[in-house]
């Protein structure tokens, strides 16, 4: 059924996923190196090991490219039956054009549509939930939805509060219409609250700042109050889970699997015990990608996939915190 109580006349659902990850690991001692910190501190803070880092030669539309093509292949689907893609990053390789339409080029899907959605963290899933309304009004069929970042690139690697958390790395999924009505996104929720920009950002050279405002670190590179996202994330969590879950009728206990941005792992265990979910009921990989943005959120999917987490039928719960700061959940009978 629709939100507004109408049966579907098709269902939605995840055909394929993909990931690509940059080669080079960069672990915590490697951290230990270039600024004040240790292994162990951060692992009891964030519960970061290891993260992946692009070399000088790769962009995010190449990580965007190569995921995409790898969920097109897992899906048995040539690129040419794509009639959009949506790319999820705040760390695009231009300003204009897109990166998506460039990815669509090099996957050979042009004369495909293609858009960059930016809303952080939250960007995966707000990218799923567009995809997934456009399919429903049935003048799209198939869409790529990616989550792609290059976030090395806007850390800044003399600030120990932000360069020990993330990580490149991109995943995607190709989404579809399918003669099933029963599948795909039962209730989705997508908000934001403007006036805690400053809580994590990105200036630019010529941002209006208020005056009032505390940044002293370098411009073009990520700013975070890391102690308000925390208390932020750990509140809203549980509380845009629980209702999603009431506005579906579902219980906690039905779902299959809670895929989440990988934000800390202080605060994916923090709501999972606020939630009351079992350990195994949400999917962490922090420790190994650190925070992907955007692409953690894919890269989990793909990985439940693999390792035969996620089955059709399942009910899977979708849901990711950013900065804006934006939030968001999509619960998915799959």
């Amino acid at each position: 059924m629709t939100e507004r109580g109408k049966p579907r006349a098709k269902g939605v659902a995840i055909v394929g996923t993909g990931v690509s990850l940059p080669d080079k690991v960069l672990t915590n001692d490697d951290l230990a190196k270039i600024v004040d910190t240790n292994d162990e501190w951060i692992t009891q803070r964030t519960g970061i090991k290891t993260r992946r880092i692009v070399d000088s030669d790769t962009n995010v539309r190449d990580l965007a490219r190569d995921a995409l093509q790898s969920a097109l292949d897992d899906a048995k689907l040539p690129a040419t039956e794509l009639d959009l893609v949506i790319l999820a990053t705040i760390t695009p390789e231009m300003v204009c054009p897109n990166t998506a339409a460039r990815v669509v080029a090099e996957l050979g899907a042009a004369p495909a549509g293609a858009m960059d959605l930016s809303a952080a963290c939250s960007g995966f899933v707000y990218a799923l939930n567009v995809a997934s309304s456009l399919i429903e009004t049935g003048q799209y069929k198939t869409i790529g939805v990616v989550g792609a970042e290059t976030l090395s690139k806007i850390v800044d690697y003399e600030d120990r509060r932000t360069c020990i958390l993330f990580g490149d790395g991109a995943g995607a999924a190709v989404v579809t219409a399918v003669d099933d009505p029963t599948r795909g996104c039962l209730h989705q929720s997508m908000h934001s609250n403007g006036n805690l920009w400053g809580e994590l950002y990105v200036p630019e050279q010529d941002a209006h700042l208020p005056e009032n405002n505390t940044f002293t670190g370098a411009f073009n590179t990520l700013q975070m109050n890391g102690r308000e996202v925390y208390k932020f994330a750990v509140t809203t969590t549980s509380k845009m889970m629980q209702q999603t879950l009431d506005a579906a009728g579902v219980k906690a206990e039905d779902l299959a699997l809670v895929v989440s941005h990988q934000s800390n792992k202080r605060i994916l265990e923090s709501a999972r015990d606020r939630f009351g979910l079992p350990e195994d009921k949400l999917y962490i990989n922090i420790d190994r990608f650190g925070n992907t943005s955007a692409a953690s959120a894919p890269i989990c999917l793909h990985e439940a996939y693999e390792q035969g987490k996620i089955k059709e039928g399942d009910l899977v719960l979708f849901c990711a915190i950013g900065g804006g700061m934006t939030w968001t959940t999509s619960l998915w009978r799959m």
